[in-house]
């Protein structure tokens, strides 16, 4: 029996309007729910922001230049979709199915695709002459081909294949996603976090890998013609920095010593520079005045340190928890916070003799999708610090200095605005 050719059907906003009250209903429990379903429809410029649609049904489905920006798309079924220009940031598409699925000039800065597959994919259909065929996009004057995955969460995506050429992966989590064969040439990938990614055989020529994360990434076979990897993280962490014996680890517990005798015992040392990514963790450690400018603290566990009064500034701590941590009065001018856990850390002033006041110092950081919920960031010193997508639930923001910093996608406390001591020349707060 031979099939029907596949017809799409445009949808107007009010008719997808209503498919998604139904399925909030379905998804919610209540009375006249029912399961979305997009397949094979022309939603070209249509408005789905914000909407629950996990599970849900977009096979095939035109949605170009369409807003999906903080979508929940949980397990969604994007086979094959058509999403050129289409705005995702922020979106959740956390195990769903974007096979073969057109992502030419998309917006997933900050998007949760966490163990999606974007392997490749096409739907057959119905050809008189031909018998079956594959649907084709084809290329539109002036159209952008790059895509963008800022700072998303890519974790053991499968790419095996993909063309991602020229798209920007900056500061992206890819930690064991599968790209095996997959064309990232000229694409942006500085501070990516590929640890344990699967790149065999991937085309990476000309690529940007500054500052990237390639411990335990396979790249036999990879193609690195003009790429890019200054400052990227290759090898594992010395090992004489774990070892108890070693001249680092018994230097920090001099320093230890001398914190917690008041300078009795023990004497302070200076690790700028180093990396202590060896060390594995530092947690609850006290580790008062610390001097670690330029440091590798990469992915450490220093939860509930006391780091008041350290030097941390243009040290690199991405990926490492700090939760809990005492940092009052610390300096991480210029630091890489990048996804780092900071919640219920204490941000605030030092006091110092005479009643004054040492504040903590984060401006101009990096702390892109980085966690302060419930942080004390009180008289916090943060001009022209990079906050884009990070989550400052329960804060305590007052008396912080926020100038010239950015806040594209940053969740804010309630009241935040009229807490804070300046905001002038803040980028994106209204959208945060």
């Amino acid at each position: 029996m031979v099939g029907k050719p596949i017809e799409y059907e445009p949808m107007s906003q009010a008719e997808a309007d209503e498919v998604c009250r139904r399925h909030d209903f379905l998804m919610s429990g209540r009375m006249g729910g029912r399961r979305a379903i997009f397949s094979y429809r022309v939603l070209t410029g249509i408005d789905l922001s914000g909407r629950n649609l996990a599970d849900a049904d977009l096979c095939g489905a035109i949605l170009e230049g369409a807003d999906l920006s903080g979508t929940n798309l949980t397990r969604a079924n994007l086979f094959a979709a058509d999403l050129r220009r289409a705005n995702l940031s922020g979106a959740v598409l956390h195990r769903s199915d974007m096979r073969g699925a057109v992502l030419r000039g998309a917006d997933l800065t900050g998007a949760d695709l966490s163990q999606a597959d974007l392997r490749e994919g096409a739907i057959a259909q119905v050809d008189k002459e031909k018998g079956l065929s594959y649907i084709t996009y084809e290329m539109r004057a002036g159209e952008a081909t790059e895509a963008s995955f800022k700072g998303a969460n890519l974790s053991q995506t499968k790419m095996t294949g993909a063309v991602a050429q020229s798209a920007d992966f900056s500061d992206a989590v890819l930690i064991g996603a599968r790209l095996t064969r997959a064309n990232l040439r000229n694409s942006r990938l500085p501070g990516a976090n590929l640890e344990g990614a699967d790149l065999y055989g991937a085309d990476l020529t000309d690529a940007d890998l500054r500052d990237s994360v390639l411990i335990g990434a396979k790249m036999d076979m990879a193609r690195l013609n003009g790429a890019d990897m200054t400052g990227a993280f290759k090898d594992a962490p010395p090992a004489s920095v774990a070892d108890p014996g070693g001249e680092t680890a018994k230097a920090l517990d001099a320093h230890a010593r001398w914190c917690e005798t008041g300078g009795a015992e023990g004497q302070p040392s200076s690790f700028d520079g180093k990396d202590l990514r060896g060390l594995k963790t530092l947690a609850r450690r006290n580790l008062t005045a610390l001097q670690a400018r330029g440091a590798v603290l990469y992915g450490l566990d220093m939860e509930g340190a006391e780091l008041q009064g350290a030097k941390l500034s243009e040290a690199d701590l991405r990926m490492t928890s700090l939760r809990g941590a005492d940092l009052r009065g610390a300096d991480l001018k210029g630091a890489k916070l990048n996804n780092a856990d900071l919640r219920e850390a204490k941000l605030g002033p030092l006091i110092l003799p005479n009643d004054r006041l040492l504040a903590a110092n984060l401006a101009e950081a990096c702390l892109r999708y980085v966690d302060l919920s419930g942080a004390d960031l009180r008289h916090l010193e943060a001009q022209g610090a990079d906050l884009s997508f990070a989550r400052l639930h329960g804060a305590d923001v007052r008396k912080a200095k926020f100038a010239e910093a950015f806040f594209t996608g940053t969740r804010l406390p309630s009241g935040f605005a009229d807490a804070i001591d300046d905001i002038s020349g803040a980028i994106d707060l209204p959208a945060a």
